[in-house]
């Protein structure tokens, strides 16, 4: 594994390393050894598989706050998503910035989230598939959101936004006040 530090604290690109030969490919996804220096005494408490069919829909951003912040590991298993990560922590002195990754089956590259981050990722391929491991279990109380679109954020999509669910959609602006999370 290649762990690159992105130009968000507690963001990290992990290129994975795949062999393959004539029976076909291994790729390891997830070593604790390999990761210790970046997911530290945190341990996988949920692993959540998403797919989602139609090219440009977004799902995000999504977040949980303490007590049940958590540090999501992200891998696309089937087709390709850019996926980002939006600096939402008080104090930080990347607050408010945004970093994208394509991940794909082919490229086996994984994007690793910190808590006080939200994440979402847009589908580039139809019929996409994506592997998050969470540090923390879903908790409906600690759940928190922002919209995509968002004019505070300014992300780039690649594509227009084609599918959005009525929760994401509702999710709230940012205000020019907004502060923070706490983390």
């Amino acid at each position: 594994m290649k762990i690159t530090s992105t130009k968000i604290d507690g963001v990290f690109a992990v290129e994975n390393n795949s062999f393959t030969d004539d029976r076909g490919t291994f790729t390891r996804l997830f070593c604790s050894g390999d990761l210790a220096n970046v997911i530290g005494s945190r341990h996988i408490a949920q692993i959540n598989r998403s797919r989602t069919i139609a090219v440009g829909a977004v799902r995000g951003l999504h977040y949980q706050q303490l007590p049940h912040a958590e540090m999501k590991l992200v891998l696309c298993l089937k087709g390709r998503v850019w996926d980002v990560a939006v600096d939402l922590r008080t104090g930080s002195r990347t607050f408010l910035h945004w970093h994208a990754e394509e991940l794909s089956a082919g490229n086996s590259r994984m994007l690793i989230i910190s808590e006080g981050c939200a994440h979402g990722f847009q589908v580039l391929d139809r019929d996409s598939e994506i592997l998050y491991l969470h540090t923390a279990p879903y908790n409906p109380a600690s759940e928190g959101g922002v919209q995509p679109s968002d004019p505070l954020l300014r992300i780039s999509w690649p594509l227009r936004i084609v599918d959005l669910s009525e929760r994401d959609r509702t999710h709230p602006l940012l205000s020019s006040d907004f502060a923070g999370l706490a983390v």
